[in-house]
């Protein structure tokens, strides 16, 4: 009982709508069949999961978790997908095998916010991180909001904007360290940290909380802006606890990243050091961030629809998917 009323203080109110067995009844094998997209993906394209993740990321912050981050543009729509914080975001394609795979089986009863949760999930999973038990009963929106991707947290944010971006949408320091760990996989772009290279904030010098030797290493792999660098240099492909132990020691790739650790006073470090002293604790703590993360504002009922293509709305009048419950 005690377990059950922190899980409903932690998850709040919109949770009680979404549940686990959703679709026991209407899509029961669709855990297996996400998996195995995911699964395929990443043997073709070892950044999917990263890929993936991030689109999950993208959709909760921006009005909540409704695919909205997947509409593109369309009369009435102003994709997401053209904001400042998803330029460059990639994975579209792999989003669409699997939503396709599902369609087949289960034709109209998967929404793609529920696709992208799932997805999410088992792209740490297969690569060697925690599973956890997704919450199911997201529909999707019929709008984008271009304006609030624009807002989405930026690669070159000090620690407290990130903190109340994090705070807006009902996450708190804790959250924002464990989910910031899920770069402990996946490529980051050289025009996101080439500026702590040198004249860092207009100093004249390189950013003082970049370590040396890993910036001169970095400095050698951005041959251009557009040159993709491993965010972990130590075990770039798998899903660990040492994005933590790399901030440690002044190896976090990004100003966003390294922020969360060397920051002064910050309540942020004791949490790097509480998730970096062992990989359990760390997991344990980024299912938690990761189902709380989840189910940000999620349209359940009657709101929003059951999207066949991901990319855009159901036509009014046309099969529009079913409701399951």
């Amino acid at each position: 009982m005690g377990l059950l009323f922190f899980l409903a203080l932690l998850f709040g109110a919109s949770c009680a709508q979404l549940t686990e067995n959703f679709y026991d009844q209407t899509c029961p094998r669709l855990p297996n069949i996400v998996r195995q997209e995911v699964k395929r993906a990443i043997e073709t394209d070892i950044r999917a999961g990263a890929k993936l993740i991030r689109f999950h990321f993208h959709d909760c912050f921006v009005q909540g978790c409704d695919g909205s981050v997947l509409l593109e543009d369309a009369p009435g729509i102003d994709s997401e997908l053209n904001g400042q914080g998803n330029l460059g975001i990639q994975g579209l394609e792999i989003v669409d095998a699997i939503k396709a795979a599902v369609e087949s089986e289960c034709p109209g009863v998967v929404s793609c916010a529920d696709v992208l949760a799932l997805a999410a999930k088992q792209s740490v999973d297969v690569q060697g991180g925690p599973s956890w038990r997704v919450l199911f009963g997201r529909r999707d929106s019929r709008t984008a909001n271009r304006t609030g991707a624009d807002e989405l947290p930026s690669p070159f944010e000090t620690l407290e904007p990130l903190k109340k971006k994090f705070e807006a949408v009902g996450l708190d320091s804790t959250d924002l360290v464990a989910l910031s760990g899920a770069h402990t996989f996946g490529r980051s772009r050289c025009m996101f940290f080439s500026g702590r290279f040198s004249n860092f904030n207009g100093t004249g010098q390189p950013d003082p909380t970049l370590d040396p030797a890993y910036r001169q290493e970095l400095e050698r792999g951005c041959t251009d802006g557009e040159t993709r660098v491993n965010f972990d240099p130590t075990t770039p492909d798998t899903f660990d606890k040492n994005y933590y132990t790399n901030l440690q020691a002044n190896r976090g790739l990004l100003t966003s990243d390294q922020v969360l650790f060397s920051t002064p006073g910050a309540d942020t470090i004791e949490i790097v050091n509480r998730l970096g002293s062992r990989e359990g604790t760390f997991f344990r703590q980024f299912r938690v961030s990761m189902i709380k993360m989840g189910n940000i504002r999620p349209l359940t009922g009657n709101q929003g629809e059951i999207r066949r293509n991901c990319r855009r709305v159901n036509e009014l009048g046309g099969e529009a998917g079913h409701d399951v419950m």
